[in-house]
């Protein structure tokens, strides 16, 4: 009871924000839409990247110490996008949709806040670690699945001179040479990085104008089965990977998290169906009262 407790004191502050966003869309109309389109620029090109530096900047990050719970990560978020593939064909949906909120969950403003309710502060570093490697595969495999069939596609040049990708490695470099940078100028960098959160969740609530009776579908279709996935390959790596007791049960709690938010922007962005992308962020963090807990039991089990 306590664990359900804590899921939802971080799950309601969501539907909060996200409810916030769609009340003020609904007062101001459509013109709501243009007047988003420039912040949503910003949390992608400046305070997102920023979320991902100072993860991967902290001093308590470890880049060695979690090189198996990395390796982990990105074997989840891509084994995750296999096997959702063929749900995808199934169901007749566009897999540039549906595949990449499979591959990118809520590894970020959910999953970092609790594993520190779940394992404590020391349990941040390798939440972290498992951010950095879900980051990696979503803006390296996630975005060329969005790109496949289009015209133009960004050559990987231009892909690793993205804001989050240049975030990510910059990051990396300051983990492994242990490159600190002055108290006052880190916690700036670490405000803007966490504006994004709230911005992106508001976002969302914005674009839950579009979401139509049609969407609800591929949005539970979503909901369910980006965890269920999740934990499949979690349970089939515990047998394979030398993990300690701590990182196991990070591993099938970040296995069981929702998608991310940020597929939202990304398909926003894209102009990649994103209201039914909005569908299966928005049903898929609702569903996290179920799934998270069944991924704490089975990863703090004997």
């Amino acid at each position: 009871m306590q664990v359900f407790e804590r899921i939802l004191g971080i799950i309601l502050p969501v539907f909060i924000i996200i409810a916030v966003g769609y009340g003020y869309a609904r007062l101001r109309g459509e013109a709501v839409k243009s007047d988003m389109t420039a912040v949503n620029r910003v949390s992608m090109d400046v305070l997102c990247p920023l979320l991902v530096f100072t993860a991967l900047a902290s001093k308590d990050f470890d880049l060695v110490h979690n090189g198996t719970l990395i390796l982990a990560g990105i074997l989840i978020s891509l084994g995750s996008g296999l096997l959702a593939w063929p749900v995808a064909r199934l169901l007749g949906y566009d897999v540039r949709s549906f595949l990449p909120p499979m591959m990118y969950n809520n590894c970020g403003n959910m999953g970092l806040p609790l594993a520190v309710l779940a394992f404590g502060t020391e349990g941040l570093p390798s939440a972290v670690a498992l951010f950095m490697a879900s980051t990696l595969i979503y803006f390296s495999v996630g975005i060329r699945i969005i790109e496949s069939g289009r015209n133009q596609h960004t050559s990987f040049v231009k892909l690793l001179a993205s804001p989050m990708m240049i975030a990510m490695i910059i990051g990396m470099v300051f983990a492994i040479f242990r490159i600190t940078l002055p108290d006052p100028l880190m916690q700036a960098l670490k405000m803007l990085g966490d504006a994004c959160i709230p911005i992106m969740l508001f976002a969302l609530g914005v674009r839950m104008l579009d979401v139509n009776f049609k969407s609800w579908h591929i949005g539970l279709m979503g909901a369910v089965v980006c965890p269920l996935v999740g934990l499949m390959v979690a349970w089939l790596l515990d047998g394979v990977l030398s993990l300690t007791p701590m990182q196991r049960g990070q591993m099938y709690l970040f296995a069981a998290l929702p998608p991310a938010v940020l597929c939202f922007m990304v398909a926003e962005q894209y102009k990649q169906e994103p209201d039914k992308v909005a569908s299966i962020v928005l049903l898929g963090n609702l569903a996290a009262l179920a799934f998270v807990p069944a991924g704490l039991w089975m990863g703090l089990r004997s």
